[in-house]
């Protein structure tokens, strides 16, 4: 039984990692910014312990972390850091409050995460980081600049974390989604979503189970000797 935290977890493809990690067996604590009902349905649907954070604060984080620690009664095995924002609009017209609201939940608050748990599992000498990209992190995203910009960032993050944490038994891998049935793409109208599912070689938008499997694979002992890897789960769109 594994002791796992995730961010972002009460709705989407969040839930669906939480759902997934929880029907293994293993203890799981998810952290949720500001939706209470969400967060209580998917806790009383999986067993799963919420924590309110909101992950752009450092002090925030280092207070949700430990509270994982004493909820799964000892420190977590796996991190996912799924948590994210998006912000559509030209770049042009972008506000520096905009943009840091997706920078910092997107990018600072992985890395925050990253950073609070780091000294547990190198002690542990061993460890699973799972971050979730996207494929707008590799091939950018018109009208998404921001989002874009931070899912890139994920992607250098990870390569970092996993050369200078390998020598500590931790292993640190990236899934990056594709259209994805979830509220955030509920806002893309009918053509944009139409033509969005034809760019995609699979021909369908994938689900949160979707990526759910490809993160519990990256978390699971099969996994053991991969690190500093990205796995599209895009249905072919970033090939």
């Amino acid at each position: 039984m594994n002791r796992v935290l995730i961010s972002g977890g009460s709705r989407g493809i969040g839930a669906a990692i939480v759902r997934a990690f929880a029907e293994r067996g293993d203890r799981v604590a998810f952290l949720y910014r500001d939706n209470h009902a969400a967060a209580n349905e998917t806790a009383l649907d999986t067993g799963a312990n919420a924590i309110r954070c909101d992950i752009s604060s450092p002090d925030g984080v280092r207070k949700a972390v430990k509270e994982a620690i004493e909820t799964l009664d000892g420190a977590p095995d796996i991190l996912v850091n799924n948590a994210g924002v998006s912000q559509i609009g030209l770049s042009r017209d972008m506000t520096d409050a905009e943009w840091r609201r997706v920078t910092d939940t997107n990018l600072s608050g992985a890395f925050y995460l990253c950073r609070e748990v780091q000294p547990y599992m190198i002690s542990a000498h061993s460890g699973r980081i799972v971050n979730i990209g996207s494929m707008w992190g590799k091939t950018g995203a018109s009208c998404e600049v921001a989002y874009s910009a931070t899912k890139a960032g994920i992607r250098g993050l990870t390569m970092a974390l996993a050369k200078e944490l390998g020598p500590s038994g931790i292993t640190v891998n990236c899934v990056e989604p594709g259209l994805i049935d979830t509220e955030m793409n509920k806002t893309l109208d009918g053509a944009a979503r139409a033509a969005l599912i034809d760019e995609t070689p699979l021909c369908r938008i994938g689900t949160p189970a979707d990526v759910a499997a490809a993160v519990l694979f990256f978390a699971s002992d099969a996994a053991s000797f991969i690190t500093g890897q990205i796995l599209g789960v895009d249905g072919g769109f970033a090939i």
